[in-house]
């Protein structure tokens, strides 16, 4: 089975930092696309940043210029580098990953979430 765990979430003040991580065990098998997304109480879930197997990257505009997003394809980890927070992203955040299998004539695509880290940005 597949499982994505996330690590890095805690309390930080604001104008402070964390790291995300996100590690895929159980697979043998490469991720086309990962990301992180996030869900504040009351709020519906929306994307924090994606980035594809050949690097390209895109952000939520709410994080655009603050959060970076990495991977490391051969460990099938991804990063979230979070500077400048806010008390507005505090939430929990998900890491996700996508996998396209390809056959003759189809193609599918299998979608896996992690559990989610709880990230609280104080003042």
């Amino acid at each position: 089975q597949v499982q994505l765990v996330e690590s890095g979430g805690g309390l930080v003040q604001a104008g402070g930092s964390l790291r995300l991580s996100c590690a895929a065990s159980g697979s043998i098998f490469s991720f086309n696309d990962m990301g992180w997304y996030r869900q504040a109480p009351g709020k519906q879930r929306e994307l924090v940043a994606a980035i594809t197997s050949d690097g390209s990257t895109n952000y939520g505009d709410s994080v655009k210029g603050r959060f970076t997003i990495s991977r490391d394809n051969a460990n099938n980890t991804v990063y979230l580098q979070m500077n400048s927070l806010k008390p507005e992203d505090t939430a929990v955040y998900y890491c996700n990953a996508v996998r396209v299998v390809a056959a003759p004539g189809r193609e599918m695509k299998a979608i896996y979430w992690g559990q989610g880290t709880q990230v609280t940005v104080s003042s």
